[in-house]
């Protein structure tokens, strides 16, 4: 029975009975591959149960072990199996670190257990190096290529990607040297590259996070939304609505009503000023143009 993940239970080396579930000859070879794996070692506790010395004691008797089994059998997977659950701390101490990202945490430890995982199968103890050194770089990078690849709001090339990291490395550092913020002509000289490029890397910056246009701005509450900031509700647009709607209205009236309408509201003549341009009393204009708004309301409510 293959150790779980998860550190929920105890094991020991050679006392564990056989799953109940399995029939008596699959309980038999359960029983004696598990044996087979682990004879010989002490008891494995939980990996949060054991402390950083005693992982390294256990998973280096574990590793010899592993090197003496053949790949692919059960044997080997068991004990492969109960290294990554003994080392799953490593993973939890490198997923501590990004703790800040918006990425559930839970996802952030199942992709370090896979960078945990390759680094099982590459460690070798010829090397001597202890493999808490050897594997977290693996634990990390597999974490730091997680957010790489899903973090970015806009899909952009990957030669962007590692552009932004270059541009972020070698801004810092021309930041703490100069003690102000390099010029794009600085940065392109420091990485080698043209100016251009430097510019295309910086617009890629802008793709890697988007803000939500509900998000409150952190230095000030009091100044809303960004939403609120950055736009506003533009009542000209639904007079744009009844112009677009009164055009074929307009267009069946008479060519003197249609002269008022464009002598009063166009123009901003008084009445008595229409009157006398169109050599007809102030009452008269008065009587057409209220005539001619009517017909234009009726209009427009029907058309709704």
């Amino acid at each position: 029975m293959s150790p779980r993940l998860d550190g929920s239970r105890t094991h020991e080396a050679t006392s564990t009975p056989p799953p109940e579930h399995l029939d008596p000859i699959e309980q038999q070879d359960e029983g004696a591959a598990y044996d087979g794996a682990l004879a010989g070692l002490p008891d494995i506790p939980a990996y949060d149960e054991v402390a950083p010395a005693d992982a390294r004691a256990l998973s280096k008797t574990l590793f010899e072990r592993l090197e003496s089994l053949e790949e692919g059998t059960y044997d080997y997977a068991y004990v492969r199996n109960t290294l990554v659950e003994l080392n799953l701390a490593l993973v939890k101490f490198a997923a501590s670190r990004f703790r800040s990202r918006s990425e559930p945490m839970e996802d952030i430890i199942q992709v370090g257990t896979i960078g945990l995982i390759k680094a099982i199968d590459r460690f070798e103890l010829s090397r001597g190096v202890e493999f808490p050194t050897f594997a977290m770089p693996t634990i990390i990078g597999e974490i730091k290529r997680f957010f790489r690849d899903t973090s970015w709001s806009v899909r952009v090339p990957r030669r962007l990607q590692e552009l932004r990291l270059d541009l972020a490395k070698a801004g810092d550092e021309l930041a703490q040297q100069l003690d102000r913020s390099p010029t794009v002509a600085e940065l392109a000289e420091r990485l080698g590259i043209s100016n251009e490029e430097v510019v295309e890397g910086m617009a890629a910056s802008n793709a890697y996070t988007a803000s939500s246009l509900d998000a409150q701005p952190e230095e000030d509450d009091s100044e809303g939304t960004l939403a609120d900031r950055i736009g506003y509700e533009d009542h000209g647009l639904e007079g744009i609505e009844y112009v677009e709607s009164l055009k074929p209205l307009i267009a069946e009236l008479p060519s003197r009503d249609r002269k008022i309408l464009s002598l009063r509201f166009v123009a901003g003549m008084t009445q008595s000023e229409i009157g006398d341009e169109l050599g007809i009393s102030q009452m008269h204009v008065s009587r057409l143009l209220s005539r001619t708004l009517v017909r234009l309301r009726k209009g427009l409510t029907v058309e709704e």
